[in-house]
C-alpha cells in the first residue's frame, strides 16, 4: 500500500495513491518525478530522500511489507499474455517473476534514485554486478572504454582481463588529473564510456566530475561514476554524470552484513537494461533478494547522520595524525591536492569522506601498525570493505588492489605500505583517538614510525 504519492525532488505531493491505482505514470516504479522548479546545485540528498514516496505495510504498518514471492499470480488467463507482451507491468502493479521486477526491490530503487538525484535506479545483488551490467549495456563487441588508472581492484580486473577476453571490449587507463590525456584517450566512434570513481579507491584522488563530463559529452561519450566512497558527500549526476553506480554493501548498508549494488541513471537506460531480449540485468540475473532490499530501505533514512559522523571523525584523526608528522592522505586536509575541488563539488555539511590513508612506505610497517591497532589497542579491525560502524583497515597493495601488477599500482599511486582506514563511529571520538595514539607511540618506540 502506497502512502503519499511520488513526490517531486523539492515539493511533496498532496495526492494519495494506493497499490493498483490506475493513475500511476508510466515508469512510476523506478522514476523519481522531475521537479516543477529548477533543482538547486547543492540540493541536500537527505531532503530528496525525505521527499521520496513512502511505502506503508499491507495492513497499514509504518514499514513496508516484504514481497518475498518469486512468482506472482493473475486472476484471468488473458492477463498473463498482456504482461508478457509489455502491455501491463509494474507501473500498474502487475508482476510476473522477481528476476524481472519485485515491489520491495523497486521501492529501494526509488530511494536510490532520490539519493543520487537521478530519474531512475535499479538495485542488484552486488556492486560488481551493477558495474558489469552497465558496461555490458553501453558497450558492444569492438567498443572501447576510457577509465581511471586508480580503481578498485575488481573493477580494474573486469576492464583489463574479463571484458577484453569475453566481450572484445577494451580499455585505456588514464590519469584523470591530466585532462589532455583523458581527451587523447577517447577514440572517436569507438569509445562509449568514460569510467571513474568519484573518490578513488584507495588513493583518495578526487575526480573533477564537471570537467570530465564536459570532455566526454563533447565527444558523445557516456560518463559512469562509481560513488561508493562518497554517498551524500558527492552527487555525481547533479554534476553531469550520466550513470552512478554503487556498492550498497558499504556505507549505505553500514552493517558489513549485506552484499548489494545499484545502477542510478536515466529511466530509458534502466528500462533498456531490463529488456526481455537484450537487457543484461534481465538476462544475466543479478537479482537482489527482497528481504535484503527491505533491510536496506530501513537503513537509508539515517545514512546522512552516519556519513556526517564517519566524515567528522576522519577529518579529526587525519588532522591530528598530520600534526604528529605522519604521511596522511585525506582530501579534507587543506594540503591535499584535490581539497579545493572537493570542497567546491561536495554537498554542504557532509564533510570530505570517511576514508583516510596512512602511507607507511613498506608492507612490513603497514602490517605492524595494523596489528597493533587491532590486537593491542582495539582501535579497529583488519578487514577489507568500508562503511562499517567499526574502523576497518587494510594494506591496499596486498589486498583490495592485489589484482593490479606492480607497474599498475605504481601508476595508480598505490605504495606497498599504504594503509586504508575506513573510520567508524563506535565508541567516543577521544576514546578511539587514544587507542590510535597508543599504537603510534608503540611504533615510534620500535623505530618503525616513518614521519614526513
Amino acid at each position: 500500500m502506497a502512502g503519499t504519492g511520488i513526490h517531486t525532488n523539492l515539493l511533496p505531493s498532496s495526492k494519495k495513491k494506493r497499490s493498483g491505482a490506475d493513475d500511476f505514470d508510466r515508469n512510476d516504479f523506478i522514476v523519481s518525478k522531475k521537479p516543477q522548479m529548477p533543482t538547486p546545485m547543492w540540493e541536500d540528498p537527505a531532503a530528496a530522500l525525505a521527499n521520496a514516496r513512502h511505502e506503508f505495510g499491507e495492513h497499514g504498518g509504518v514499514n513496508m511489507s516484504i514481497e518475498a514471492s518469486a512468482t506472482f499470480t493473475v486472476m484471468e488467463p488473458e492477463t498473463m499474455r498482456r504482461m508478457f507482451s509489455g502491455e501491463l507491468g509494474p507501473d500498474r502493479d502487475f508482476f510476473i517473476y522477481s528476476r524481472h521486477f519485485n515491489p520491495t526491490v523497486l521501492n529501494l530503487g526509488r530511494q536510490m534514485a532520490a539519493l543520487e538525484g537521478t530519474e531512475a535506479a535499479y538495485c542488484t545483488a552486488s556492486g560488481m554486478s551493477a558495474i558489469s551490467s552497465v558496461l555490458l549495456q553501453l558497450c558492444s563487441s569492438g567498443d572501447h572504454v576510457v577509465a581511471s588508472r586508480a580503481l578498485y581492484g575488481g573493477t580494474h580486473a573486469l576492464l583489463t582481463h574479463f571484458l577484453p577476453r569475453a566481450c572484445n571490449i577494451t580499455t585505456s587507463f588514464v590519469d584523470l588529473g591530466d585532462l589532455d590525456m583523458v581527451k587523447a584517450g577517447i577514440v572517436e566512434g569507438r569509445t562509449k564510456v568514460l569510467y571513474f570513481e568519484a573518490i578513488s579507491n584507495p588513493t583518495l584522488a578526487v575526480a573533477n566530475i564537471p570537467e570530465l563530463c564536459r570532455i566526454a559529452h563533447d565527444k558523445g561519450v557516456m560518463v559512469v561514476v562509481d560513488n561508493t566512497f562518497a554517498p551524500m558527500v558527492l552527487s555525481p549526476a547533479r554534476l553531469g554524470a550520466d550513470v552512478v553506480v554503487h556498492s550498497i554493501s558499504k556505507y549505505i548498508s553500514g552493517g558489513a552484513d549485506i552484499i548489494a549494488g545499484a545502477v542510478c541513471g536515466p529511466a530509458s537506460l534502466v528500462n533498456s537494461m531490463m529488456d526481455l531480449h537484450q537487457g543484461p540485468l534481465m538476462l544475466l540475473g543479478p537479482t537482489m533478494n527482497a528481504k535484503v532490499a527491505f533491510e536496506l530501505s530501513e537503513r537509508i533514512p539515517h545514512l546522512s547522520m552516519r556519513m556526517k559522523e564517519h566524515c567528522h571523525r576522519a577529518l579529526v584523526y587525519a588532522t591530528r595524525m598530520k600534526k604528529l608528522g605522519l604521511k596522511v592522505i585525506y582530501p579534507g586536509l587543506e594540503d591535499h591536492p584535490d581539497h579545493a575541488l572537493l570542497k567546491f563539488m561536495a554537498n554542504k555539511e557532509y564533510g570530505y569522506g570517511g576514508i583516510l590513508c596512512v602511507d607507511m612506505e613498506t608492507e612490513e610497517r603497514a602490517n605492524r601498525l595494523m596489528n597493533l591497532l587491532q590486537n593491542c589497542t582495539q582501535f579497529g579491525f583488519m578487514a577489507v570493505s568500508l562503511g562499517y560502524y567499526e574502523t576497518l583497515m587494510s594494506c591496499s597493495g596486498s589486498s583490495t588492489s592485489s589484482e593490479m601488477n606492480t607497474e599498475e599500482k605504481a601508476l595508480a599511486g598505490i605504495s606497498p605500505g599504504l594503509v586504508r582506514m575506513s573510520i567508524g563511529y563506535s565508541g567516543t571520538l577521544e576514546q578511539r583517538w587514544g587507542q590510535l595514539e597508543k599504537a603510534l607511540s608503540r611504533m615510534q618506540d620500535s623505530n618503525l614510525l616513518q614521519k614526513n
